[in-house]
């Protein structure tokens, strides 16, 4: 698997393998509004999408951690979602969307490719609030683990999470993870629930890669919108004083560039 990643903003990625096209958390719309997410959240949308939408064709798939939360589904990425002929997401899409298939965490869902190959993609848990907070104040959430028949290797989307057990589980039960697209970002909403974090923070980022054990971890979730608390410089912040020892290559991918991402590790 050589997967062609291009970061269009926040978790919205276009993923190309073997020539099928995958999209996940499609936020398209452009900069400056203000956007209600549920019990009183509300944040800005701040950057505009890296690409123009007259050149996002021939989508075969939409991978949706959640569609609850404008800042992974926004209008006009749900506009798009209903061109797709295939949108995997949790149950809740089932309600939202025609051609919405909802997956429980660990459920399956195989596609057939041309030439005899398939592409299985597994949903993982995810956990996107605080410790303390009860899993109906921000939704369920899934992550996935795509794999490729013809290839050892796997592609793991964390999800809006924050680092938890099951994250340890999801490591233990696929142990080929060759790249990762870790949601980060530090969400917060300070004036509900003071300093709870919804995804991950740098220190969430690291223990993440340390249990994966990726070859390729990438960052993404981080920028767009009001309530990120933690961009770029703060992973990198975390990385230099973690010192850390593992082995995977931590990559920042320029926005709007389709990236071949086996071309990383000879960089």
């Amino acid at each position: 698997m050589n997967p062609i990643i291009t970061h269009i903003g926040t978790a919205c990625c276009l993923i190309e393998i073997d020539g099928f096209k995958i999209l996940t958390d499609p936020v398209l719309d452009d900069a400056g509004k203000y956007y209600h997410h549920g019990f009183g959240a509300i944040s800005k949308k701040t950057t505009n999408p890296h690409i123009e939408l007259a050149n996002l064709k021939d989508v075969d798939l939409i991978l949706l951690s959640h569609p609850q939360h404008k800042d992974n589904f926004d209008v006009k990425g749900r506009a798009f979602a209903k061109t797709v002929p295939l949108v995997l997401s949790t149950k809740r899409i089932e309600k939202e969307l025609k051609n919405g298939k909802g997956l429980l965490p660990w459920e399956e869902y195989v596609l057939d490719l041309p030439g005899q190959k398939q592409l299985k993609i597994t949903a993982t848990p995810a956990q996107h609030h605080p410790n303390w907070l009860p899993t109906f104040i921000s939704g369920k959430v899934i992550g996935f683990i795509i794999e490729l028949s013809t290839s050892p290797d796997a592609l793991y989307i964390t999800g809006d999470t924050i680092y938890f057990p099951e994250i340890e589980a999801i490591a233990s039960k696929f142990k080929t993870i060759k790249y990762a697209l870790i949601h980060v970002g530090s969400a917060e909403v300070r004036y509900l629930s003071g300093w709870g974090q919804y995804t991950m923070a740098a220190a969430g980022f690291v223990k993440t890669v340390k249990a994966i054990e990726p070859q390729i971890a990438i960052p993404i979730h981080n920028d767009g919108w009001s309530h990120f608390r933690e961009n770029d410089a703060g992973i990198l912040k975390a990385l230099r004083l973690e010192k850390h020892d593992f082995q995977a290559k931590i990559t920042f991918l320029e926005k709007g560039v389709p990236t071949p991402l086996n071309g990383l590790l000879k960089a």
